[in-house]
């Protein structure tokens, strides 16, 4: 089964390299800016295959929203799989030859588009739980020096401009799961990497509990991230300078 995966995997590879174009693999060895055709929708086929035609995101954990975040975060984050901060094998397949520019226009492409949320979550979850979850993520916990969520993430939980994602709009087990890897120290950010420093501090009750929580809210009005804002984060992060 592994060898079969891995072979699927390269597959899908050369598919995609096929689908970028030769140019794509010539500007990884010409420091030239690449400039992207006028038809994105088929440019980006290989991550509208998994996430979704509008990057709405699926009902699967290894494929969550990608629509509507901020750009400078999508750009961090196929960086991040590119360079080794983040580990998924087909997504280090597909951009181990992509530039910085050719990312930064798919990132941009992406954080344009809108389309409808997912339903949140009704599974049943203890009241006790829930109840954690949503004093976490709305004040946190000063004795541990834990900051809210909406601290960084927006009081909207939308995100916030340039680097900071939504937290709305994904499945409980990613947000944990997510999580466990901040903490494993599988899963990387520009330094001074601010979610391990958090991670670090949350243990298994706290992770569900704010990840449940999360999973079960609706979906917002205005689902765009919060402009940027001279307000100091509690804590130095770098995929967000102040």
């Amino acid at each position: 089964m592994y060898r079969r995966a891995i072979g699927s995997s390269i597959l899908l590879v050369l598919c995609v390299l096929q689908l970028l174009g030769s140019g794509a693999a010539r500007a990884a060895a010409d420091p030239a800016p690449v400039t992207m055709p006028a038809e994105m929708d088929k440019r980006v086929r290989a991550c509208t295959s998994c996430h979704g035609v509008e990057g709405q995101g699926r009902n699967n954990d290894y494929f969550p929203r990608i629509a509507g975040k901020p750009a400078e975060y999508l750009f961090n984050q196929l960086i991040a799989f590119r360079d080794g901060g983040r580990t998924y094998p087909p997504m280090g397949y597909l951009l181990a030859f992509l530039p910085d520019d050719y990312l930064r226009q798919i990132a941009r492409y992406f954080a344009d588009l809108q389309p409808p949320y997912p339903e949140s979550d009704h599974t049943e979850v203890a009241p006790k739980l829930l109840a954690a979850g949503q004093q976490l993520v709305m004040h946190g916990d000063p004795a541990r020096k834990i900051p809210a969520c909406i601290a960084c993430h927006g009081e909207r939980m939308t995100g916030t401009q340039p680097g900071i994602p939504g937290l709305l709009g994904l499945h409980a087990s990613y947000i944990a799961g997510q999580m466990g890897t901040w903490r494993s120290g599988t899963r990387h950010a520009i330094a001074p990497d601010c979610m391990r420093t958090i991670a670090l501090k949350l243990n298994d009750n706290d992770i569900a509990a704010v990840s449940h929580w999360l999973a079960r809210q609706p979906r917002p009005a205005d689902p765009r991230p919060a402009p940027a804002s001279a307000q100091r984060l509690p804590l130095a992060c770098g995929s967000q300078p102040q």
